[in-house]
């Protein structure tokens, strides 16, 4: 079965940087896009970024030149790097398949991002 499993939140000073990581299983992970979303209490889960299969990327006006997602296909994992975090960039953190043999999708337990002070 398709997992998702997301690490590397914590705590980080604002201007910190921090590099998540969501390790795939279960599906064809060199064929998938990928993707990172946030999402915290009370709002709605935010698209951030994007991957495609061929490694072509997209962001959200919000965190483009600070975050830069990116996939290794031998590990079966995307990472999202951020750097110059912001207070506002605290969320809940998922990453997102979409298996284009299923077009069902499937997302990751989410790992907890705080910046603060």
């Amino acid at each position: 079965q398709v997992q998702l499993v997301e690490s590397g939140g914590g705590l980080v000073q604002p201007g910190g940087s921090l590099r998540l990581s969501c390790l795939a299983s279960g599906f064809a992970f060199r064929m998938s896009p990928l993707g990172w979303y946030r999402q915290v209490p009370g709002k709605e889960r935010e698209w951030i970024a994007s991957i495609t299969s061929a490694g072509g990327t997209s962001y959200a006006s919000s965190v483009k030149g600070r975050f830069t997602i990116s996939r290794d296909n031998p590990t079966n994992t995307v990472y999202l790097q951020m750097n110059s975090l912001k207070p506002d960039d605290t969320a809940v953190y998922y990453c997102k398949v979409v298996p284009p043999t299923s077009g069902a999708s499937y997302w990751g337990q989410g790992t907890q991002v705080t910046v603060s002070s």
